[in-house]
This record gives C-alpha cells, structure tokens and sequence, in this order.
C-alpha cells in the first residue's frame, strides 16, 4: 500500500512528474487498451457476463490489470530508496572501504551506485529503467518484477481473449456462408420458425438460397476469379421455392411485428446516450452491440417495443403533435428499466418479439 499512500498524501509531488514521459506514457497507453478491449470483447463477444465462467473470466481480467498497475506504481512512485545525503559509516575507519560521491556529497553504501538520470546515489541499484522512469532497487524491485511477471500473464488471457473472439466470429461466418445465407438472412428464418410455432400454422418456410451443396453455397461468395457469382439483384433459387419466398416472409413478419408490438410508458428521462452511467451497472454491462441509435425519452411518452433483450428494448416512439412535420418515426434502443407495460396491455399482450432471446 506504499505506493498508494504515497500518492493519495502526495508526500512527494515531484513524483507525479514521472508520468510525463514517453515510458511511463507508453506503458499505461498499452496496459489500458489491452485491458479495456480484453473486458469489452469478454462482455459483448466472448463467454456471456450472465454464466458462472463468464463472471469468473470478467473477474480475473479485473484481477490482472489491478495488480499490473498496482505493482507498476509502486515501482515508480515508491522507488529504489535513496542513499541520505551526507550518508557516512557509523565506524569512521570503514570510510577508507567505500567510495565517495562528490555529487552527492556522501559515501557509497554498499551495493549501492549513483544514477546519472536520477541524480542520487541509488540502494542496492539494479537499472534505470525508462518504462517507469525510476531506478529498480531495494525498494522496489520485488514490485518491478511482479510487475514484469503478471504483464505477460495478463497479455495471454486477453490474447486468449481476442483469439476466441475472432474464432467465434470466424465460425459463424463461415456456417452462415456453407448455409448460403447472411446473418440478417438467419434471423428471418428464425423469426419465420418463431412465427409458425406462435400461431400453430400449417407452414413450413424453406430458405430458398441454399443450393443443398456446402461447395456450391460457398462457390457463391468465394471464387477464383475474386468476383461474387450473379449480378446482386437476382439470385438462383431452390427448384421448390418462390423466387420471391424471403421476401414474402419479411412482409409478413412485418405485418406480424405491428400486431405483436407493446405498448410501454416512459417512467424515466433517457438522454439517448450509449453508456447510461445512471441506468445502473448490469445495464452499461449489456449494451446492445449494434450501431443501431438509441432514442431520448422523456417521462410520460410511450413506446410500441418491438424487440428486446434483458435490459434493452427497442421500438418505436409515439409521436404527438409536438413533433415537426417530417419526421414520420423515431425508434432506436433504449433501457428497460426506464419503461413500464402499459396496464391495460400488461396481461393481453404478449412479450415483445425476440424479447425471450436473452444475449
């Protein structure tokens, strides 16, 4: 706690000048894009905040960068220690053993050596080292080198972090292109499933673009020549589909959305901002990972959701007369727990489409 302290009291004000150079700078910049993207990547992409090994994993990365940084200061804050200025041996005939610094005008003590960067006759002195722009020495060399021994520990989860983000990713892509499809393509075929099992239809929906050959779906993206099959406008169909059967699906989803839509009041102001530090923390933690917009609320406006998450719903705002001409609609995300069910709908209605899949 030594390096707190020393910080929080600012015993030593001359050593918060440290920060200001190109080590120290460098060092944190690193351990702080690291980290942040390590969290941000383990929340939205890779092992779900909601399951045991996703907290346990959130946890540690925690863990990891509050320890890096904690022996990181105390290596540069505490320091080495400093030789006394005027230092002599308590036994004057040991003089004649030591060396004697005209800088500091004081005797050497044992193990110890006078740094030109720091200006002081250094304990025990190991190296300057630019990363922290400090002396390692007695003080601070078992700081400086957990330093160095959980920096690359915490590199490895957050590459193992990064690796099976990109992996997962990569899976998906390429089961989506082996299916002939896009990822907006497999939620409608979903949402179709959904809807036939909500009403208990007669139907079965085919996805009409997959050719029953993984080699021919994937000859469809990727090509010798560089260029995507077709022109982009019209695409070859499965003998027994429509070529209009995904489109027909989408109007009728549509249709299906407006009917299944609810109806919220508005119970709290919403700023529209990504990260609603006031919203609560499970909220900022389950942002919707979309460039979609989010929509300012006010207290007493309502809302037709139409989908969900957790903690997120997204609709469509009801306009008033109080809105400009033009604007025909305003909808984008926003968090639930600044909105209440109507009481008229809350046990008529069903839940908003998409709002029984949880992230």
């Amino acid at each position: 706690m030594g390096a707190f302290c020393s910080v929080i009291k600012f015993e030593n004000l001359q050593e918060l000048k440290r920060l200001c150079h190109w080590g120290p700078i460098i060092a944190l910049g690193v351990i702080a894009i690291c980290s942040t993207m390590a969290m941000i990547d383990s929340v939205l992409w890779y092992w779900p905040l909601h399951t045991t090994g996703g907290s346990v994993n959130f946890i540690m990365l925690i863990n990891w960068t509050v320890m890096i940084l904690y022996n990181y200061f105390n290596a540069m804050f505490v320091g080495p220690g400093f030789v006394p200025l005027g230092w002599k041996p308590e036994n004057s005939q040991d003089s004649m053993y030591l060396q004697y610094c005209k800088v500091c005008q004081a005797y050497k003590a044992p193990r110890s050596h006078h740094c030109r960067k720091c200006n002081r006759c250094v304990m025990k002195m190991d190296h300057h080292c630019p990363w922290i722009n400090n002396c390692c020495g007695y003080q601070n060399h078992a700081s400086f080198t957990l330093f160095l021994l959980l920096a690359p520990l915490g590199c490895i989860h957050a590459a193992f972090i990064f690796v099976m983000t990109m992996y997962t990713q990569l899976y998906n892509r390429m089961k989506i292109i082996l299916r002939n499809k896009t990822s907006i393509e497999s939620w409608i075929e979903e949402k179709a499933k959904d809807r036939i099992q909500y009403y208990q239809l007669d139907e079965v929906f085919v996805f009409p673009y997959d050719m029953g050959s993984k080699w021919k779906n994937f000859t469809q993206v990727f090509t010798w020549s560089g260029v995507p099959e077709g022109d982009g406008l019209e695409w070859p169909v499965r003998e027994d589909c429509h070529p209009y059967s995904l489109t027909i699906e989408q109007l009728k989803q549509k249709a299906d959305k407006r009917v299944r839509s609810v109806r919220y009041k508005v119970t709290e102001d919403y700023s529209g901002s990504c990260c609603p530090l006031n919203k609560g923390i499970k909220t900022i933690f389950t942002i919707p990972c979309t460039e979609e917009p989010r929509i300012q609320l006010r207290k007493g406006e309502f809302i037709l959701a139409t989908r969900g998450l957790r903690y997120w719903l997204y609709g469509d705002k009801i306009l008033d007369d109080s809105f400009a001409e033009g604007v025909s609609r305003i909808r984008g995300w926003f968090p639930r727990n600044c909105v209440e069910k109507c009481p008229c709908e809350a046990e008529t209605d069903p839940a908003p489409e998409g709002e029984k899949k949880n992230r």
